[in-house]
């Protein structure tokens, strides 16, 4: 990763955080306007009502005082008794009082374009107890002769005169009731249209804040592929080269174990026949030298033995002159020896001559195998069983050693066993639990031109 690419993934992360932060605050402001804009809409479409209701009921008052004064002057002007048109009076003069204060109440809500009306009405109000105001003097005599007359021609018109304003002003609060209501859809109708600007404002910067992170992204993805191609290039690369350092390495070991055997162990022989030949000519008086010879003899065999032991080590000349079950056998008889377990080969029917790689792969499991029994597992027994399907070699390691978790451990032994068999495309398990052994299970399916050949041994 260069320089560059930690100060552009700043960058981008700062351009990305700047713009949810401020497509969050947009909406967060958007928010706030909306419902400060509704708080408004909701105590203005109250205030209105509550104007509206407030003026209703004054004026409903007023009408009903109205309507009910008339009554009143009317039952004072016929009734002849003094006491019954004294309480008629105090009935009227309660009544002034009352339309009095509704119209006191009226006149606290109103606004400047409403007061010459409600002036009109109060000097038709005025009027009216103006006129009624000489006949509440009157004896009863004169209430008598005058009363009928005076309701037909004074206090009737009077009053409808009055209601007639009353209604004016009822229609006048109608009026305002509806201009509130075109108030609040103006003032509704500016609050959708600031609404719809910061909506569309907020699903620009979204949809751009979308573009900006799928881009983002999408190089985010084509860089994680290339690197993941990289990466699968570069562990097949390293396949490769560990198969071709194994195989590399196995020909470096045919070629010293021949030396030894060769070279080595013929020179060691022949040294071996020349002291043989010496001991026979050497006078038999001459004690010392006769020891001497010995001593040198049993080195050259040990020495004969240690390069044997090498070569074997190194890679049995067996597995290449008599197959890969020979080989086997003598390895398990040499692990008993060494090490105390028993071993055990069981071998089906396989059709050599297998390929070198396929025998090399499974002497070298069972090798490694037999080592980690031996060393980690402390087995007592192993059983090796090995055969040839139709198309693959089977190849089974039980023993009942102390066991491990396969799941968590894995040593670079088997590490190396995996790696042999998935290179020639076979498959490697190991089954184990701790205290009760392990069982290695490999499969390695054999070549084309191999399958055809064993195919007909048994036709």
């Amino acid at each position: 990763m260069g320089p560059a690419e930690p100060e552009a993934q700043t960058r981008t992360r700062l351009i990305l955080l700047a713009g949810f932060g401020g497509l969050l605050g947009l909406m967060a402001v958007g928010g706030f306007d909306a419902i400060q804009v509704l708080q408004l809409i909701q105590s203005r479409s109250v205030q209105i009502r509550q104007v509206f209701l407030i003026r209703n009921r004054a004026l409903d008052h007023i009408r009903s005082s109205l309507y009910l004064s008339g009554t009143v002057v009317r039952d004072y002007l016929l009734d002849p008794e003094p006491a019954g048109a004294a309480d008629e009076l105090q009935r009227l003069r309660a009544l002034r009082g009352e339309m009095a204060s509704a119209m006191d109440a009226y006149g606290k809500s109103l606004s400047a374009s409403e007061a010459e009306p409600v002036r009109a009405l109060e000097t038709g109000l005025d009027a009216y107890w103006d006129v009624l105001e000489p006949a509440l003097r009157w004896s009863p005599q004169q209430r008598h002769e005058r009363g009928y007359a005076f309701v037909r021609q004074a206090l009737l018109p009077r009053r409808a005169a009055v209601l007639d304003l009353a209604d004016k002003i009822a229609a006048l609060n109608e009026q305002e009731l509806n201009g509130g209501d075109e108030r609040l859809e103006e003032t509704f109708g500016r609050f959708r249209r600031r609404l719809l600007v910061m909506l569309a404002a907020t699903l620009s910067i979204g949809l751009l804040l979308a573009a900006v992170a799928a881009w983002h992204i999408l190089r985010l993805e084509r860089q994680s592929a290339a690197r993941y191609l990289q990466v699968m290039r570069a562990q097949n690369e390293l396949k490769e080269l560990s198969a071709r350092l194994v195989k590399a390495q196995e020909e470096e070991r045919r070629a010293i174990s021949r030396e030894l055997h060769d070279e080595v162990g013929q020179s060691l022989s022949a040294l071996l026949m020349e002291l043989g030949n010496l001991a026979a000519v050497a006078p038999r008086n001459l004690e010392p030298l006769q020891r001497h010879l010995e001593s040198i003899r049993k080195l050259a065999e040990s020495s004969v033995q240690v390069a044997r032991n090498m070569a074997l080590l190194l890679r049995p000349s067996m597995l290449d002159d008599f197959g890969l079950v020979p080989a086997l056998e003598f390895q398990a008889r040499e692990i008993s020896k060494l090490s105390g377990m028993a071993v055990s080969v069981e071998a089906g029917e396989i059709f050599d001559p297998l390929p070198d790689d396929h025998n090399t792969c499974v002497y070298r499991v069972v090798q490694e195998a037999l080592h980690n029994c031996a060393r980690h597992a402390h087995a007592r027994s192993v059983r090796i069983r090995v055969c040839q399907a139709a198309d693959r070699i089977l190849l089974s390691i039980q023993d009942d050693g102390r066991g491990f978790d396969a799941q968590r451990v894995r040593g670079l032994g088997l590490v190396g066993m995996e790696e042999r068999v998935e290179h020639l495309g076979g498959t490697f398990q190991v089954r184990s639990e701790p205290g009760h052994g392990t069982v290695l299970d490999v499969e390695l399916p054999l070549p084309t031109g191999q399958v055809e050949q064993t195919a007909v041994p048994g036709a």
